[in-house]
């Protein structure tokens, strides 16, 4: 009988978190064929294992996940490796890299599907399909090529997460022990990494979601949501909660609910929403989420300008203002607000772009004012390719392109720009990108971010001490003293290491 592989590749440098994406995957084809777990986190050489496995299993299919960055460093060279040595095998590419960039995926000449999005029906109906010799060009959210053409199949509506099947811990627990997954993160010593929504609804047009669910999002229900994580914290020991989900709190309702269900449990927890979102809940709402756990949420604040915020099809009616009084309103009820800031966006002359880089620097620092408890995450902008946007029209006049290669993806020079710390497009100058470098390096020194559990409150001390004349002056230029404790006291960077 022939088995499948589900393949995680490596995303993180340490922290693995629970990979709920095989994880769904698995569960999908749960009794119809037998499957074998493979995570790149917690593998050495996960090429190693997969060798082993094609040798001595009847393995026929691999199903590999891929987000873009790290991940692309194992996945393209063990997918490469796996049809060379093993030509007969059908693989699989599902994740945000495989929608949004199928061609180049398609068109490398060693990958045979993508899955387009949600892939709970897809993978399973296209696995029936090829071991039963049955036709697979009517299923949904798949793409493939046909001679040399790209096909992509129609597009399902999103899937009720309450009637999907829940997702099998215990198979993974058989692979990898799951307390290997629960790390010590600033939310509690056993953080439990779930996923309870699909999609978002906004375009915002520097989003990977917004192609795979062009503005739809469906939500798991509060009690589900519960049962799972009240099974993790049972039976694992889970004591601690990042919601991974695009945007968490689209519903109010199912907030509160949740948070109702979760407080009795005495866990903190963490997750991504909208500022404009968020600020229409009740008093009573907020001061609900905070007494059930709720520590920190996410928020995509993007930049201090609303011309640039409606440039960014942003969506909602999101403003610099809102976001003050916003930052202010979260401190009354102890709830931290992280901002993420993207700079650097693309503008007609060079000067516009520095233009508004110091405007986005000085925003920050009001914020900082407001609410010295906010989080600030700095991104430099990297194009999307949502299609039809005036800022991708832009960037392709600019003359910026994506590699037409997938080996290109992972060349030096490529290698970090879905980090957003090297983005490579023709109107960002090295000055432009020091500016910002050098400006986070100090606000980390005077801000230390409160998600770093390694550093003492002696070291903040020092980097604060170190900091104040420059984030106080508006001199950022070199930072060499702060960049060297930095590097040796291994500062994390939440931009890249999330928790």
């Amino acid at each position: 009988m022939n088995r499948v592989l589900l393949f995680n590749p490596r995303s993180a440098r340490y922290k693995p978190r629970i990979p709920n994406s095989i994880l769904s995957i698995a569960s999908s084809i749960e009794g119809m064929l037998d499957y074998v777990m493979v995570d790149g986190n917690l593998e050495i050489d996960p090429w190693d294992k997969i060798h082993q496995y094609l040798k001595e299993e009847n393995i026929k299919y691999v199903g590999i996940t891929c987000m873009p960055g790290p991940q692309l460093k194992q996945a393209i060279p063990i997918s490469k490796k796996i049809k060379e040595l093993f030509p007969g095998t059908i693989i699989i590419w599902g994740g945000y890299f495989a929608s949004n960039q199928s061609n180049v995926v398609l068109n490398s000449g060693y990958i045979d599907f993508a899955i387009n999005g949600p892939g709970e029906k897809a993978f399973p109906s296209l696995l029936d399909a090829l071991e039963n010799n049955k036709p697979y060009e009517l299923i949904h959210n798949l793409i493939y090529k046909s001679g040399d053409t790209i096909i992509k199949t129609n597009k399902d509506e999103l899937y009720e997460p309450d009637e999907l099947p829940f997702l099998p811990y215990e198979k993974l627990n058989s692979f990898y022990p799951i307390r290997k997954y629960l790390g010590k993160t600033y939310l509690g010593s056993k953080t439990i990494a779930y996923h309870s929504s699909y999609g978002c609804p906004f375009k915002c047009s520097f989003c990977a979601v917004v192609p795979i669910y062009n503005a739809r999002w469906k939500g798991r229900s509060a009690q589900l949501i519960y049962n799972d994580i009240k099974y993790l914290k049972e039976n694992f020991g889970g004591n601690a909660i990042e919601f991974h989900d695009n945007n968490f709190f689209v519903s109010e309702k199912r907030t509160v609910e949740f948070s109702k269900f979760i407080e009795p449990e005495n866990m903190i927890w963490w997750g991504e929403g909208r500022i404009d979102t968020i600020d229409k809940y009740s008093d009573e709402s907020l001061t609900t989420m905070r007494q059930s756990g709720c520590r920190m949420i996410f928020f995509g604040a993007e930049t201090g300008n609303d011309e640039l915020l409606k440039k960014m099809d942003k969506g909602g009616t999101q403003t610099a203002e809102g976001m003050r009084k916003f930052a202010a309103r979260m401190a009354k009820f102890d709830i931290i607000p992280e901002y993420s800031f993207v700079l650097g966006t693309p503008a007609d002359t060079a000067e516009q772009v520095m233009k508004q880089i110091d405007q986005d620097i000085a925003f920050i620092k009001e914020i900082k004012h407001i609410n010295p408890k906010t989080e600030i995450v700095i991104y430099v902008y990297s194009p999307v390719p949502t299609e039809g946007s005036d800022m991708y029209n832009q960037v392709l006049q600019s003359g910026f392109r994506f590699p037409e290669k997938l080996e290109d993806w992972i060349s030096p020079h490529w290698e970090n720009f879905d980090l957003r710390k090297n983005p490579l497009t023709p109107w960002l100058t090295p000055e432009m990108i020091n500016k910002i470098k050098d400006f986070e390096t100090v606000l980390n020194g005077y801000y230390p971010t409160v998600s770093d559990v390694k550093l003492s409150g002696f070291k903040r001390k020092i980097l604060r001490s170190i900091s104040f004349l420059r984030y106080k002056t508006g001199v950022y230029w070199k930072p060499y003293e702060l960049k060297a404790l930095q590097l040796l006291w291994k500062y994390r960077q939440p931009e890249i290491e999330g928790f």
